[in-house]
């Protein structure tokens, strides 16, 4: 089962597992060639922080995010546009994703006001005044250059009432209508337009909302508004609830959702795609992931321990550092310490969903995800 289109698009499921629902698939750009499930480090300014383009490549990162909202204030669509488009600037040949930056508006709060045609904000840098309507966004994503682009939406806040999410799911479909508009008259075929389903933690609210954006037949489809509060019974409800609606054929990705128990939880509801600054923030305070849980490298007790960061991993920080080095180097100050903690937490990321992929194709995902819980949570 595939998705094509004839500028070097395509999407194709190749495994799904019975038991669960969770998929193995082929997401290809023009850029590059995308195993799913996938996880995308976060380059918000056009930077994997710590990180450089050639030592993600290593690590067989096949996309990473970048951020509208940002790029957008520095250094601006154009100068990007003119230096040959977002891959070109930042020298980086594999595929891109850029988010709307509708989440990064909305959380400035007291800076920014919503109305039907957009929303007008203050920039946190400078305080000028800006507004990101549909059309601004799809134009600005579009000089930008990325392989995927998102749908200009609200992230409804947690707790928020019915008669607001209501209100709030209506203007996203229309932004939504407005953006596809748009992006049909700048179209040049190397981009795909990704719909994103809002509804807070409302059955009724996501039901409808998704039906009408599948309705409107994007090539792919998020699900936004999750992990921002709200219980995880209640995110793990709203992701089953989705996948079961948005279409089998094409791309699902769950924006911001980032602890490895939760992606893993993810995938097994269908999710093909995911996104969070979480492992690149925790590594450069000195907390970063492996199979066992969190691991603080700051903690005294690493002061000694000569062993790698983690003793399973193959990432160049565990094949050549210790935890007591890399700690010191936090101590210190030094910029080294971050960069080696950043580039073990995302190796780990990549690696999980490779398993992942792995144990879907060979038809033993239950037994590997419940395995991978019960050592990642420390359950008996």
């Amino acid at each position: 089962m595939g998705s094509h289109n004839e500028q070097g698009f395509y999407f194709e499921v190749l495994k799904t597992c019975p038991k669960t629902g969770a998929r193995a698939g082929i997401l290809r750009t023009p850029h590059s060639e995308i195993e799913t499930p996938v996880f995308m480090p976060v380059g918000t300014q056009a930077t994997v922080k710590t990180m450089s383009q050639q030592e993600l490549e290593e690590i067989d990162a096949r996309i990473i995010l970048g951020n509208t909202y940002h790029l957008y204030l520095r250094p601006g669509p154009k100068l990007i546009l003119q230096a040959g488009g977002l891959h070109s600037f930042m020298g980086w040949n594999n595929s891109i994703l850029t988010d709307s930056g509708g989440f990064q508006v909305f959380s400035l709060n007291d800076l920014r006001k919503i109305t039907d045609e957009g929303v007008y904000f203050r920039s946190h840098i400078d305080g000028s005044k800006h507004l990101f309507s549909p059309e601004s966004v799809i134009e600005t994503e579009h000089e930008l250059g990325a392989d995927i682009i998102m749908v200009l939406d609200e992230c409804i806040p947690y707790p928020a009432t019915m008669e607001y999410a209501s209100k709030s799911c209506e203007m996203t479909e229309k932004w939504a209508a407005r953006c596809r508009e748009t992006f049909a008259k700048l179209d040049n075929g190397r981009q795909l337009l990704f719909a994103i389903c809002q509804g807070g933690i409302f059955t009724e609210l996501r039901e409808r909302y998704a039906q009408r954006l599948v309705n409107m037949d994007f090539p792919g489809y998020a699900i936004g508004g999750l992990a921002v509060g709200e219980p995880k019974t209640h995110m793990f409800e709203m992701v089953k609830l989705s996948t079961g609606i948005l279409p089998v054929e094409k791309p699902r990705y769950l924006m911001g959702v980032g602890f490895p128990d939760d992606i893993v939880e993810a995938v097994s509801r269908g999710v093909d795609m995911f996104d969070c600054v979480m492992p690149t923030r925790n590594a450069r305070n000195g907390t970063v992931f492996t199979k066992d849980g969190k691991l603080v490298l700051k903690n005294a007790g690493t002061a000694s321990d000569f062993g790698p960061i983690d003793p399973e991993c193959r990432c160049p920080a565990c094949r050549n550092y210790t935890r007591a080095y890399v700690r010191h180097l936090f101590q210190t100050g030094e910029i080294l310490g971050p960069r080696l903690a950043t580039i073990h937490s995302i190796y780990f990321y990549l690696d999980t969903m490779r398993e992942m992929r792995k144990a879907i194709l060979e038809n033993r995902f239950p037994q590997w995800r419940d395995s991978f819980l019960r050592r990642y949570r420390k359950e008996e």
